[in-house]
């Protein structure tokens, strides 16, 4: 097999498996090639991938040591990607009757929903979660792109219990925005006690919803690592819950106007990206 062949091969594989190491054994033997021309064609890859900012390349030295691929966006990308969603969500069509904002056609579009989950698992990259957690049903599409980023599986807090999924946990929580008390529920084999989990939602105003999943994680004795949000209001300034991202900002929303206006997040001006 000739190099070429091989790199397009090694970049497939460790594209398709994000943060799995893959020992040089492992590839030696795929290909029928000795680990020094694995060693060299994986630092092709790594030079190419950190040339056009695709993402990290990592080696691990020792017996137990190998490669693997991390997602990773620059600042530049990250801010690009934003700055293209905040111009979409903006269109005056997506204003809805009672002044909600329309973004199904984008949360649920493959190409938007990977760019951000590339984008929570960038500004994430810092934890190891064991699961990505999210309540149905539009931040089905974005946890679940941002679960494929960490390799993780993707847990789903349902708005009721299902027979299908066995025994479960309900609790209550009260909506920050209506203020209309709400069940979510989460099947006890969902989470192992203990795990380590990162929330995603696709919206919050006032914090109900991230509250009450925080309240469902407690009873599973699950640690809960961050919270990330594609899009969260400006107004209430106090949230019923601390400590999360929003990628986009809400400022105002018109609906006898149409008039929108997001922008992407304070943070992102001192976000820190290191891997």
């Amino acid at each position: 097999m000739r190099r070429s062949e091989r790199i397009a091969i090694m970049t497939k594989i460790l594209i398709q498996n994000p943060r799995m190491l893959f020992s040089l054994n492992y590839f030696a033997e795929l290909f029928d090639a000795a680990k020094s021309t694995i060693s060299e064609d994986l630092s092709l890859i790594k030079n190419t991938f950190q040339t056009f900012n695709e993402g990290h390349i990592l080696t691990l030295a020792g017996a137990a040591g190998g490669v693997k691929y991390i997602p990773f966006l620059t600042r530049e990308k990250i801010l690009e990607d934003l700055e293209e969603l905040a111009h979409k969500l903006q269109e005056p069509d997506r204003v809805l009757p009672g002044g909600y904002l329309y973004m199904t056609d984008i949360i649920f579009n493959p190409i938007f929903a990977n760019k951000i989950g590339e984008i929570f698992a960038t500004v994430f990259s810092n934890l190891e979660p064991d699961y990505l957690v999210t309540i149905e049903t539009k931040g089905i599409p974005l946890a679940l792109a941002t679960a494929k980023a960490f390799n993780v599986p993707l847990v789903i807090i349902r708005d009721n219990s299902k027979v299908t999924e066995g025994s479960s946990v309900s609790i209550n929580y009260v909506s920050g925005s209506t203020r209309r008390i709400q069940t979510m529920a989460l099947a006890r084999r969902s989470l192992q006690p203990g795990a380590k989990v990162l929330l995603i939602d696709d919206f919050m105003k006032a914090g109900g919803t991230a509250q009450g999943m925080q309240a469902l994680m407690a009873e599973f004795k699950a640690e809960v690592l961050g919270l990330g949000i594609l899009v969260g209001t400006v107004a209430p300034q106090e949230k019923l819950v601390d400590n999360y991202l929003a990628l986009l900002e809400l400022e105002a929303l018109d609906e006898k106007e149409k008039n929108i206006l997001i922008r992407p997040g304070e943070w992102i001006k001192k976000g820190d990206f290191t891997c």
